[in-house]
């Protein structure tokens, strides 16, 4: 599965603090996702993740093809 926050947050030139500010979320969440080493993820951190970045899940994470 391919994360593309860091892609996100890189085209609307946006900080993990900014993320962490805007969203509420714990810096440890935040960072965990923009490094990809998160497990997994709540439903409530993809909510907040895409109203503040004004995505969809689908441009958050993408399932790569070749990896199924």
């Amino acid at each position: 599965m391919q994360n593309n926050l860091r892609v996100i947050l890189a085209k609307k030139k946006l900080k993990m603090s900014d993320v962490v500010n805007g969203t509420g979320l714990s810096k440890t969440t935040v960072r965990a996702l923009f490094y990809e080493t998160a497990k997994g993820i709540q439903f409530q951190t993809l909510e907040a993740l895409c109203i503040f970045l004004d995505c969809e899940v689908g441009d958050l994470f993408e399932i790569e093809k070749e990896a199924v």
